[in-house]
């Protein structure tokens, strides 16, 4: 098995090691500046409490109480025409915050304006579903729920979605190993085989990048073809490629342009 490594600190070291870079962000400007959004935001307080209110690439980023999701959305698609949720899902900042965020993207179609509902979870807090009012949300929290581990309450079959139901983590999680852990090494192995077969499979190969040219198996050169399951650690000899002949080109035929591409 693969030795384990803890996974506690893969955020504590900085993706960049110059300590002069910033990280670009984006501009934002005050909702002042678009009166749909000024109506817009005047309407949203009326019904729920408003942490934080700006625009930026031209639509409007709401940051909202957990609590108050679903009466949030129910208010921004039965009174201000925002008909589609195009998108739900969640950042992992447990490490930097000690939370998750959320957020919703809402579209008015009439209106062609975007907005974007924000709101923070605690780790091992659950959200309401909004299901009900979106069933655009029914895979998209189901999907949060297996990526994340983030529930929604109320949800008529929450589930994973993705992965398998008895996949140990949740693969978008920060401190999720890019490679996956030891149960991800040796799943389909245990599911197909027994745990009894590790030591005569191996443990699955998880990148996708790489290629044995000894495993004639699975993978030959073109040129170099060998019989299934060969011995070639002394080399293998070249094999003479044979092309079509088709009613309209004669591969076989000896051409300097062919010469030339062989």
């Amino acid at each position: 098995m693969r030795k384990y490594t803890p996974k506690e600190n893969v955020q504590g070291k900085a993706y960049y090691t110059d300590r002069f870079w910033v990280a670009p962000s984006v501009p934002r400007s005050e909702v002042t500046e678009d009166a749909h959004f000024v109506k817009l935001l005047e309407k949203i307080k009326q019904h729920v409490g408003v942490k934080d209110a700006y625009v930026q690439i031209g639509q409007m980023i709401v940051h909202i109480n957990p609590e108050d999701n679903f009466t949030t959305l129910k208010l921004l698609k039965e009174q201000c025409d925002y008909a589609m949720c195009s998108e739900i899902s969640a950042v992992d900042y447990l490490a930097q915050d000690g939370e998750f965020e959320v957020f919703y993207q809402m579209l008015n179609l009439k209106k062609a304006k975007r907005v974007r509902i924000v709101t923070r979870l605690k780790e091992g807090q659950a959200i309401e579903s909004v299901e009900p009012l979106y069933h655009s949300a029914n895979f998209a929290e189901r999907e949060m729920y297996d990526m994340f581990g983030i529930v929604a309450n109320n949800h008529p079959f929450m589930k994973r979605i993705l992965m398998p139901d008895d996949w140990e983590g949740h693969p978008l999680l920060k401190t999720y190993p890019l490679q996956g852990d030891e149960a991800a090494s040796w799943y389909e192995v245990d599911k197909i085989f027994g745990k009894e077969y590790r030591d005569v499979i191996g443990p699955e190969n998880r990148d996708p990048s790489r290629i044995d040219r000894y495993d004639t198996k699975r993978f030959s050169r073109v040129g170099y073809e060998v019989p299934f399951d060969a011995d070639i650690s002394e080399g293998e000899k070249e094999t003479a490629i044979e092309y079509s002949e088709t009613l309209l080109v004669n591969y076989n035929k000896s051409s300097k342009q062919l010469d030339e591409r062989r």
